[in-house]
């Protein structure tokens, strides 16, 4: 930088100049303190000429270097250090071609330069500091080690969201838990946010597989100078061009896995107290429609019964329900004998995993099924106004068009539909089940005195091992466990 300046001073042979320098700020973008200035500069009068020490200095897009240079010279003289221009017809094509080169040249070496920390990582090694919290970044060997202190962290945090007997309640729970005990975070603030715990549990390089390459951020460069919805949000690139890295694991993948599933349901299992507690709070759903069921008082023959029911009465529910309604003593009394048979003989839950949950996951399938011919018919369809755009002259276009967008928004709600199903199950198919998990919630009960357990005990204990307990209006009841 000093060099340029340097050779811009002997270039204008005075003392009297005014030095417009943006430093550390790329010029592929015409929004630049220093280049803003000089720009209000010429308008005010001020100046009598500008030196610049080559075109691609205004910027690096050929676009903006035209404009910028234009602007100038119908107040000023432009002058360049290396290499004179005329505005003739053949200067001008000259300074054209030298914009287009050096716009080339910077995409080149953004090219190369990503072509290389690409090569890196598929040889293992780690591109940056990451400051992923649990982790250290090695300099020298390019490899992320393991932080003693931080693991424990990490391994208290999986421990409380997946144990069934501690105070300690979902991930809003266990940021106040951290904040309070005085742990600082990665960037050493005192402060723990909810999100971060989220990220946390998420975070798959706790079981040893670290990813690089898995963001696209091409254009966020701008967002400093961008606004609203002008900014570039950074978006997951295909998951064939992820490159895994590997690094020591912190968390067993059993705990990791449960811990994700537990996740997924946490807005339902962890969605605030309500006035009446329910035992099954967050874990019921109809067999039917396939409606979540929560809890509520209602009366039956002027006598006051707590009930779970598939209705949902708001305005933004996508489904009304069938009006499946369950007593809660009966359908509490009996998930919870049966998860206490289970819990009395836990090999008994083996047979269970064996037979699998083709019965649970019926509802499921059927949905995928129907998706997969929505998804079908909306593409026929699709096709078929395309057919009459291309081939009919005195239709509405407008019109037309209008019902592809609409169509289009449908296939990717469907297509989001479809994934959340095939993770579900992709969940089943490969038997994840973490036998030790209940075996531990076998040993927690067996402790316990068992005349007298608190509700909030068997609450608990069901919430570890149960993921979700369907039932129909003929009171079948199917209990899906992790």
């Amino acid at each position: 930088m000093e060099e340029q300046l340097r050779a811009c001073r002997e270039k204008a042979q005075t003392n009297e100049v005014l030095e417009y320098v943006d430093r550390g700020l790329s010029g592929e973008f015409l929004d630049r303190p220093a280049l803003n200035k000089l720009r209000q500069d010429l308008r005010e009068g001020i100046l009598s000429k500008v030196i610049c020490l080559d075109p691609d200095r205004l910027s690096r897009k050929l676009m903006n270097q035209l404009i910028v240079s234009e602007e100038i010279e119908k107040k000023v003289q432009l002058v360049f250090v290396n290499g004179e221009y005329q505005r003739t017809p053949e200067g001008m094509l000259f300074y054209q071609l030298r914009g287009a080169i050096a716009e080339f040249e910077k995409k080149k070496i953004t090219e190369r330069m990503s072509r290389g920390r690409m090569q890196k990582a598929r040889q293992g090694k780690v591109l940056r500091d990451y400051q992923i919290y649990g982790y250290d970044y090695d300099k020298d060997k390019e490899q992320l080690i393991i932080n003693t202190y931080e693991a424990n962290v990490i391994r208290t945090i999986f421990e409380l969201f997946t144990s069934p007997n501690n105070d300690i309640k979902g991930i809003n729970g266990i940021a106040k838990y951290l904040t309070n005990q005085g742990i600082p975070t990665k960037r050493n603030a005192k402060q723990w946010h909810r999100q971060v715990v989220r990220q946390i549990l998420m975070n798959r390089a706790y079981i040893g597989e670290f990813y690089q390459n898995r963001w696209n951020t091409e254009g966020m460069l701008a967002n400093k100078y961008a606004s609203g919805d002008d900014k570039v949000k950074m978006t997951a690139r295909p998951e064939e061009e992820w490159i895994q890295v590997p690094c020591p694991s912190i968390i067993d993948e059993e705990k990791f896995e449960h811990a994700l599933a537990l996740l997924k349901e946490s807005r339902r299992r962890w969605s605030g107290t309500k006035k009446n507690e329910y035992l099954l709070s967050g874990l019921v759903r109809c067999a039917e429609c396939g409606n979540t069921m929560t809890g509520r008082r209602a009366k039956s023959w002027g006598d006051i019964v707590y009930e779970y029911t598939d209705i949902k009465n708001t305005a933004g529910a996508k489904k009304r329900g069938c009006g499946n309604r369950i007593k809660c003593k009966n359908l509490d009394k009996a998930v919870w004998n049966k998860v206490r048979e289970w819990l009395n003989n836990p090999k008994e839950i083996e047979k269970v995993i064996e037979e699998g949950n083709d019965k649970v996951y019926a509802y499921e399938k059927k949905e995928l099924e129907r998706i997969n011919l929505e998804l079908y018919r909306n593409k026929r369809g699709r096709e078929r106004l395309i057919n009459v755009l291309s081939e009919e002259d005195s239709i509405d276009v407008i019109d037309i068009r209008s019902k592809l967008k609409q169509m289009k928004n449908k296939e990717h709600e469907l297509l989001a539909m479809k994934q959340k199903l095939l993770d579900l199950l992709q969940c089943q198919n490969k038997d994840t089940y973490n036998k030790n998990l209940f075996y531990k919630a076998s040993s927690f009960y067996l402790s316990l005195c068992f005349n007298d357990i608190d509700t909030n005990v068997k609450k608990e204990i069901i919430r570890s091992v149960v993921k979700e307990v369907k039932v129909n209006e003929k009171f079948d009841i199917q209990i899906v466990l992790f």
